[in-house]
């Protein structure tokens, strides 16, 4: 009998049979998710050194802030998704708080600090469950595409396949790297991750179990090949390091006391301080609820009425996980959008979570193996993602336009602002002003929140 409640056990906690999906699945899918999102290992100590932070400390709150976050989701909510420290809050935490505005990095974990508590206060009086409920089925469906395109975007740029231009973005020129002798550090890292696209698309069309994650290890594996035969020479000062790992610097954990616990709140009370409150407080509360719309929809874990089970238990997870991530010394904790990745491997509970959460927590003792995975390697894991999470498309009624056009605003407003809180933003406007200019608010049941939401997004537009 004890061995048999030792099987059960998965099933009992995360009801595996009934969100039907099994153990081999939802492993599959938790190392799938790790795998996409794993560069934040590397990037996030990147960004927020530049503030002058400890880079290892970085390193250890991130690997702890991700595997802690991630917990409380597999066991207050039963959902696969993923947290850890958010892109782009942590850029806007380095490169606009402390270098712009020249406050310093102490104060600004404690506007982070402060952000997670309001977001605890708001998941608990149900203001953010209200809100994920107020949003109209057909812009959920649209935050599920628009965040399909955005991902695929920033694979595309991960790999450099997609770069900077004078048309804002063109596509990599193999002609000038080879002029340039650029090809066999940059030129050929292109290649394989338009082979890896390749690759994962046909695991995916053949319906190979794990196709996304064989996807990342093969195109790994290729890079390994083309170092190993010359194709490949690793250039460090130029960033683009050995596609093995570098175990020179032994196994150990870096310190984390530099950032433990060292929030400023001497400027709590002041007018910048609180406005870099409140930019905090938007981007995290509208990417978060943009993440869980667009992935919730994808896993078909929203109910006929739109409304997503156990939200709460998400949303109060993702607020947890930010102050906590202040305290041990990094910016916003939320949910990732890679979450993604791991859906469309099957993963549907928090075993998922669980098994990503392991691999962070791996990490701190692994981190030469976890940071050698090349971008260009989980690319196209991102861009294979993206077209699934397109699939969401023909769930939105075209023929109705007052529907269909705020739905189109924010799918494209998403990857070409480079924004999920800013596709909502205009999605939610567009639908009130067009709902509005033609009357069909009289025979829908638009939320008076939809109202409050469209005014506040206009005056942010307005104010900031």
């Amino acid at each position: 009998m004890k061995e048999q409640g030792k099987v059960n056990l998965p099933e009992r906690i995360f009801h595996l049979e009934e969100n039907h999906t099994d153990v081999r699945t939802e492993i599959l899918a938790g190392i799938t998710t790790f795998m996409t999102m794993a560069y934040i290992l590397a990037v996030n100590p990147a960004i927020l050194s530049a503030t002058g932070m400890d880079s290892g400390a970085i390193f250890t709150a991130t690997a702890l802030a991700a595997m802690c976050g991630t917990l409380l989701m597999a066991f207050m909510a039963n959902y696969p998704f993923v947290l850890a420290p958010s892109m782009g809050l942590n850029a806007y935490f380095a490169y606009t708080v402390v270098i712009r505005m020249g406050y310093s990095w102490e104060m600004a974990l404690a506007a982070v600090f402060i952000e997670g508590l309001i977001f605890v206060m708001l998941s608990l009086t149900n203001v953010r469950e209200a809100i994920f409920n107020a949003i109209p089925i057909s812009l959920k469906h649209a935050v599920s595409v628009g965040i399909g395109l955005f991902i695929a975007f920033i694979g595309l740029q991960n790999a450099r396949i997609v770069v900077g231009s004078s048309t804002l973005v063109s596509l990599y020129s193999f002609k000038a790297s080879i002029e340039e002798g650029t090809f066999t550090r940059e030129g050929i890292t292109v290649v394989l991750a338009l082979v890896g696209i390749l690759i994962t698309g046909v695991l995916a069309a053949k319906h190979i179990k794990g196709n996304i994650l064989w996807g990342i290890l093969a195109t790994w594996l290729l890079g390994m090949l083309c170092q190993l035969t010359g194709l490949y020479r690793p250039d460090a000062a130029a960033g683009f390091h050995s596609m093995f790992p570098d175990f020179s610097g032994g196994l150990g954990i870096p310190s984390l006391a530099p950032t433990f616990m060292k929030m400023d709140f001497s400027k709590a009370l002041s007018l910048d301080f609180v406005v870099v409150l409140f930019a905090f407080l938007f981007v995290d509360m509208f990417d978060t609820l943009g993440t869980l719309i667009g992935v919730a929809s994808k896993a078909d874990m929203l109910d006929k009425d739109g409304k997503m089970p156990r939200i709460r238990g998400a949303l109060l997870s993702d607020s947890l996980a930010t102050s906590f991530g202040a305290v041990l010394g990094t910016s916003t904790t939320t949910t990732f959008v890679e979450s993604s990745s791991g859906v469309a491997e099957g993963g549907r509970t928090g075993l998922t979570a669980i098994v990503s959460a392991i691999l962070f927590g791996l990490s701190l003792f692994l981190s030469p193996v976890f940071l050698a995975i090349p971008s260009f390697a989980t690319a196209p894991a991102l861009v294979v993602v993206g077209f699934l999470m397109m699939a969401s498309i023909v769930k939105i009624d075209f023929t109705d336009y007052t529907e269909a056009i705020p739905a189109y605003i924010c799918i494209i407003a998403m990857p070409f602002m480079y924004s999920i809180s800013e596709g909502i933003s205009m999605g939610v406007i567009a639908y009130v002003v067009l709902n509005l200019a033609t009357g069909r608010f009289r025979t829908k049941k638009i939320s008076a929140l939809m109202y409050v939401l469209s005014v506040l997004f206009v005056f942010k537009y307005i104010l900031i």
